[in-house]
């Protein structure tokens, strides 16, 4: 079960479901396990940006995670980012002989220089263990961290532990097209990987070779369809699925409120109880649920898979 080279296909980034009154939602957690099952995912990953990991204590972090990779049975990856590398050990400590697959590992912002990025990832793999399968969670927009293809071929190639990136770079096409490129002249060794941003570009990331998708997008079993379809061969049927989900992908994708209708629409969808997120959050409006609304009744069936 442990995140390999070769691992790919879709790992939905899980939410953390809370109850109006901010507890852990465990039912809605069952529900969105059972779901991504019933879809065909290929793994989970949680306790990323999306799962508010950053709102979460440490025994609560524990028990989202644990819940997970016992009610799953597929891989599951752990976000263990954290401010020092004391909690990402400890973190990464509780989880590992529990079953996960692998954690993630995203670069601090105060981070400037391509060799502090280099040494960055050099000291938390000292710090959580050699032996741990971890991914690169590339995401400049928000870490405000940019890493060069060159930048992470160097983490690759220094660290034998690093088997997969979270790309999220917006523009990224190119970066895919690069690194496909070092594997194929044999200067970067082979890694797996899988784009995030909501999907919004998962379309053409498959075609410049990503292995599949590590997002939130509240259609999963849309995200496991475009992957069969593009590795069928089936280009336009693979671009008319991701057209018709478009104007949904990209209303989700908005800055601070994006968690929010995502949470939103998994209850619309009956896989939450609640849309509730633990403060400091920011609520929808009215007028932006009747804007989901109308989304959701253009795109059609919204039963949970």
């Amino acid at each position: 079960m442990l995140l390999n080279s070769s691992s790919g296909g879709v790992f939905p980034i899980a939410p953390t479901p809370f109850r109006p009154n901010g507890k852990i939602d465990a039912a809605s957690i069952e529900r969105l396990i059972q779901v991504y099952r019933n879809v065909g995912a290929n793994g989970a990953t949680v306790l990323g940006m999306m799962g508010e990991a950053q709102k979460l204590d440490a025994a609560e972090a524990v028990g989202v995670a644990a819940q997970f990779i016992k009610g799953m049975g597929l891989p599951v990856i752990v976000g263990v980012s954290a401010a020092g590398f004391a909690a990402m050990r400890a973190l990464t400590r509780e989880v590992m002989p529990l079953g996960a697959a692998g954690v993630m590992i995203a670069p601090p912002p105060h981070l400037r220089t391509d060799d502090q990025i280099v040494g960055y990832f050099k000291q938390a793999v000292e710090a959580i263990g050699a032996d741990v399968p971890f991914v690169i969670q590339d995401y400049p927009l928000v870490l405000t961290v940019q890493m060069s293809p060159k930048v992470i071929r160097q983490i690759v190639q220094g660290n034998p532990s690093c088997v997969m990136l979270k790309h999220e770079d917006w523009p990224g096409l190119d970066k895919i097209s690069t690194l496909r490129r070092f594997q194929k002249e044999g200067s970067m060794r082979e890694i797996s990987i899988l784009t995030g941003n909501g999907g919004s570009f998962l379309d053409f990331e498959l075609e410049r070779g990503a292995d599949g998708a590590m997002t939130g997008y509240a259609f999963p079993e849309m995200l496991v369809a475009l992957v069969r379809l593009h590795r069928s061969g089936l280009r336009s049927e693979a671009h008319d699925l991701f057209d018709k989900h478009l104007p949904l992908i990209r209303y989700e994708l908005q800055p601070v409120i994006g968690l929010a209708i995502r949470k939103y629409i998994l209850v619309k969808r009956g896989i939450l109880e609640s849309d509730a997120l633990r403060p400091p959050s920011t609520p929808l409006s009215e007028a932006t649920r009747a804007e989901v609304d109308y989304l959701l009744e253009r795109l059609g069936d919204l039963r949970r898979a």
